[in-house]
């Protein structure tokens, strides 16, 4: 999917006077957000009041375009500074794009927050299965020799191949250079962005991939399995043997650097992610947070069971997830998850990878029922469940209309004082007993 927005600009455009329209950008990684503010103040021009003149929308245009003009001039100062050769930035910065529409996706928040299942429903949906399985068999020589090098299963590496980039299909529609630079100059996440870009000119100078071939995301991933720059520098390998670390067009190459990724962050060989479970009716959902840990042993006498007869999966260190509280699933990972959010730092994106590589294996998908009747809640109403937690003396923090292990906490808090089930599952009818004890 590509968010491209009507015109772009060169830099010699820019420095030129010519007249164009502006604009501009992990986690997600989900979880690891970045800084603070913008340098100035104009979005694109479809972002701003409809009814602004055409001269006017020009002008704005205008001013952004000789500002970021002026910052790839300064970048390109201190980058040859730091050693970057010649050629080098004037392959990265001599056709440097300003990229307006990236400015507004950093800055857009979804008003609602996508249900759990919606999302599982989509990464892990039949035709991502079956391309899946197709994928694998293609080269199953390759991931043969993949996995028997890393130790990850051939099926988390095609599970993180498809929820990245769909196998392909989506790099993200975007000039990694063009993207970066656009970010670093808009400023909300500069220090993030620059340590790219620096990575993004040595993997240029390298000689691994040439400008317009280094597609991605709006926010910097990149290749088929989505790696930023600097994660691209320290696990990318050449599989293949041309010379070249390609996750663009080399299929070993971007096995072999997703299995190195896994396996350098503590992949364990020959065990499982996770699995599917059920909990007893008494269940504390208090632990069912990431940083209680313990072993399957101990999970078992506190009444989890298996779903199937798989049994459960045998763990030193394992945790209950249960992302639809006492309504729906409930999950019991380990090890191997933790090393899953390393890649991306959401609950929702470990579940998406670990269930479509049980899927691409053959096995079942979740058998349990998602509540797929409840509505979630909007990020104003989740900020007015936080304050009148805190009013309520359940301490929160700062409302922020985001649900964490703080809310949950607060939650299970006033779920108890009232008689509830005590799982930190925030709904509709959770937030009208919220406001009548807060009246």
């Amino acid at each position: 999917m590509s968010y491209r927005i009507l015109l772009t600009l060169s830099v010699l455009a820019l420095l030129l006077g010519a007249c164009a329209h502006p604009d501009v950008r992990g986690a997600p990684a989900a979880d690891a957000e970045a800084a603070s503010a913008k340098t100035g103040d104009a979005a694109s021009p479809e972002a701003a009041d409809e009814a602004a003149s055409e001269p006017a929308q020009q002008t704005t245009s205008q001013r952004d375009a000789a500002g970021f003009a002026r910052w790839v001039a300064g970048f390109r100062e201190r980058a040859a500074a730091r050693g970057v050769d010649r050629d080098t930035l004037a392959e990265a910065f001599d056709d440097a794009t300003f990229q307006p529409s990236i400015i507004e996706l950093d800055r857009r928040q979804p008003e609602f927050t996508r249900a759990i299942w919606t999302y599982l429903d989509s990464a892990v949906s039949a035709t991502r299965v079956a391309r899946g399985r197709e994928e694998l068999a293609s080269h199953a020589e390759t991931a043969r020799t993949v996995e028997a090098r890393y130790g990850v299963p051939r099926t988390i590496i095609g599970a993180i191949w498809g929820v990245e980039s769909n196998y392909g299909g989506n790099f993200g529609g975007y000039e990694v250079i063009d993207a970066l630079a656009t970010l670093a100059y808009d400023g909300r996440r500069r220090d993030f962005a620059e340590e790219q870009l620096y990575a993004a000119l040595a993997i240029l100078a390298d000689g691994d991939i040439d400008r317009e071939r280094m597609q991605g995301s709006w926010a910097g991933a990149m290749g088929h399995t989505q790696f930023i720059p600097t994660s691209f520098r320290r696990y990318a390998v050449d599989a293949d043997g041309d010379g070249r670390r390609d996750i663009w067009a080399s299929i070993a190459d971007v096995m072999g650097s997703t299995a190195h990724y896994l396996a350098e962050n503590g992949w364990q060989r020959d065990r499982t992610w996770g699995r599917e479970v059920v909990l007893p009716p008494d269940f504390d959902y208090a632990l069912a947070e990431m940083d209680t840990r313990r072993t399957t042993a101990a999970w078992r006498s506190a009444g989890v069971r298996a779903v199937d007869d798989r049994g459960l999966p045998q763990f030193e260190a394992g945790s209950i997830l249960a992302p639809a509280g006492a309504h729906g699933p409930a999950f019991l990972v380990g090890p191997n998850f933790r090393v899953l959010l390393r890649y991306n730092n959401a609950t929702s994106y470990g579940l998406a990878v670990g269930l479509l590589s049980d899927r691409l294996a053959g096995e079942p998908g979740v058998q349990g029922e998602w509540p797929r009747t409840l509505a979630s809640l909007s990020r104003d109403e989740v900020r007015e469940m936080q304050r009148l937690l805190n009013e309520l003396g359940h301490d929160v923090g700062a409302p922020d209309g985001l649900v964490g292990p703080n809310t949950r906490a607060g939650l299970r808090g006033f779920q108890r004082e009232q008689g509830r089930t005590a799982d930190g599952y925030p709904t509709h009818a959770l937030l009208r007993a919220i406001r009548a004890a807060a009246r």
